[in-house]
């Protein structure tokens, strides 16, 4: 039986070029230079998401609920995000101040928190995980911060590596799109060689002379001329910019403004084919800019 490859986007058009878009069951494991770069690409991924709307889940080891809705902002604002608290009982110490978040009779956000009571035992950080996803309908998307939390909170990188080596290959055959957010100067280079190994996807995001530069050092299952290749980037105010030669020889950009189209009208490649009248195939090239539509299927 040949499985057929679902691409999704990263919600980061120029990633998706570089990436050839990231595919169900993707691990994406961000090593992040220092402990802050990854964030605005896992905001750009919670928001592709809440358009597509897909649930997700956010596991947070190393912010407090409250905090952990502040830095999202609007994107808290969506019923289909699960946040898994596995703050309040591990590093908050089940102090009184983190446990007031939950003596609210009415909370003012429409996401979903859940406390995980003893999240230093690992199991049952992963029996509430899998509980809640066994709920949930599609391919659902997971966003972990971070696995260097974990490894405060459970002690020794074996620990991390029991948790990431059953966990994402279970996350894999789900269907699911998982970020892991690891800080690499906080771990061994045979952890991260190790989980790299498991990963499909894996990207280290770094600081050159005051520039931030990302690399893709894996991509399984992705035909790339990208590999270990540094590319200049930098963000504001969510935006994300690379410093990248235009691909397309035309006048504009083609690919990008029709998956923005899609994606602001919550539409799957398969849907737009379908109302176009062409495969999915068609639209995933078209996006790539591989090929360019003909003038029927374009005005369509």
């Amino acid at each position: 039986m040949v499985f057929k490859k679902i691409r999704v986007t990263s919600g980061v058009d120029e990633l998706d070029k570089l990436l050839d878009e990231l595919y169900i069951g993707d691990n994406v494991v961000w090593h992040d230079d220092a402990g802050s770069l990854a964030d605005v690409f896992c905001l750009n991924f919670m928001q592709a998401s809440q358009i597509e709307k897909k649930p997700l889940i956010y596991a947070s080891f190393d912010r407090s609920p409250r905090n952990l809705i502040e830095k999202l902002g609007p994107l808290a604002n969506n019923s289909r995000l699960i946040i898994i608290d596995c703050f309040t009982h591990g590093k908050g110490a089940g102090s009184e101040v983190f446990l007031k978040f939950y003596d609210r009779k009415k909370l003012e956000w429409p996401c979903q928190v859940v406390k995980v009571d003893e999240p230093r035992q690992m199991n049952q950080v992963m029996d509430v995980l899998y509980g809640i996803h066994g709920n949930l309908e599609g391919d659902v998307r997971f966003v972990f911060e971070s696995l260097t939390g974990m490894q405060e909170l459970w002690g020794g990188e074996q620990h991390i590596l029991n948790f990431y080596s059953h966990s994402c290959p279970r996350l894999y055959e789900l269907n699911t799109i998982a970020y892991w957010i690891i800080e690499k100067r906080a771990h061994s280079s045979r952890l991260r060689a190790q989980i790299n190994q498991i990963a499909q996807v894996a990207i280290d995001l770094s600081v050159k002379r005051g520039k931030t530069y990302l690399t893709i050092l894996k991509a399984e299952k992705h035909n790339l001329d990208t590999l270990n290749r540094s590319f200049n980037y930098w963000s504001k105010d969510r935006r994300i910019f690379f410093d990248l030669e235009k691909r397309s020889t035309g006048q504009f950009d083609l690919g990008i403004r029709l998956k923005k189209f899609r994606t602001k009208r919550g539409l799957s490649q398969t849907e737009l084919a379908k109302l176009v009248g062409v495969t999915p195939s068609t639209i995933s090239q078209v996006e790539s800019d591989l090929i360019y539509p003909s003038l029927p299927a374009l005005l369509k």
